[in-house]
């Protein structure tokens, strides 16, 4: 069973297996339609597609922000129609290293209680420059039945947000200072927020650190507070999941996410807001 990351090799091994189901979630923000039309060019064989705005988020009955955390029931159906069920090895790709809906998706299952998930790691970059092969036009699985119950201890709601022993920003370091914002209305980050950008968790290549390396850097950023106890968050509680994903490829116990996010923090116009440096 794989539960964190995944290589090139072992996945193409198992291209084909119906005990295995690949889903391709490439996703843009600046062009939502992006994603889905390079699927349907050249995706990985047997792959189906998962849209980050229109499977892997919903309305915001739990958490608010640009992509809402969706109730448990509205991501049942959306597991179920991409054919993961209780038997099923789930294997998630973007073209961002993980780092976008790919990410979302091995969270959100993990949250449901299927802890057979991974991300390819490289994603969809790693497999066309190992000269895997490719497929195009729209791929389906069987209908499953997906049954799972949501995990809300891992889950952090903003009137929560102060109470927390460690909190950590996944974004870029210029928009964690408040020195540039090009999504939401307001720039910074929550009082009290330390800074770990996402992509330090990855070499030269977009490939994820190995697990000793990934598991000394967020030991040093933890400090005295148990990584179970950590919270991360992002822009809108995508990319704080690459960060989660690390932790866990890092052998240490899951941290939670703060679902809602900037996206959330910063529409609440009595919420404090710090820039600079803590």
């Amino acid at each position: 069973m794989y539960q964190t990351l995944i290589d090139c090799e072992a996945l193409s091994r198992r291209l084909g297996d119906p005990a295995w189901v690949v889903v391709d979630c490439r996703f843009d923000l600046a062009d939502t339609g992006r994603g889905r039309k390079e699927y349907l060019e050249s995706h990985i064989p047997g792959a189906v597609y998962a849209h980050l705005d229109q499977d892997l988020s919903g309305p915001p009955i739990i958490a608010g922000g640009r992509h809402p955390l969706p109730a448990a029931e509205a991501l049942i159906a959306p597991f179920s129609h991409l054919g993961i069920d209780a038997g099923k090895q789930v294997v998630a790709y973007d073209d961002a290293s993980g780092s976008l809906a790919a990410a979302r998706l091995w969270w959100l299952l993990r949250y449901m209680g299927h802890e057979a998930v991974a991300v390819l790691d490289g994603g969809w970059s790693a497999w066309q420059d190992a000269g895997r092969p490719v497929r195009s036009d729209v791929e389906t699985n069987s209908p499953a039945a997906f049954h799972g119950q949501p995990r809300n201890e891992r889950v952090v709601l903003v009137h929560e947000v102060f109470k927390l022993p460690l909190l950590i920003d996944s974004r870029d370091p210029a928009r964690y200072r408040g020195e540039v914002e090009p999504v939401d209305p307001v720039a910074g980050h929550i009082p009290g927020a330390i800074n770990h950008f996402w992509k330090w968790n990855l070499d030269a290549n977009g490939r994820f650190l190995n697990s000793g390396q990934l598991r000394e850097k967020f030991l040093s950023i933890f400090k005295d507070t148990q990584a179970g106890d950590a919270v991360f968050y992002c822009g809108s509680g995508v990319t704080a999941c690459h960060n989660l994903l690390a932790v866990a490829h890092a052998g240490l116990p899951l941290p939670r996410l703060y679902a809602g996010s900037w996206s959330e923090w910063c529409s609440g116009p009595t919420r404090p807001v710090a820039t600079g440096e803590p």
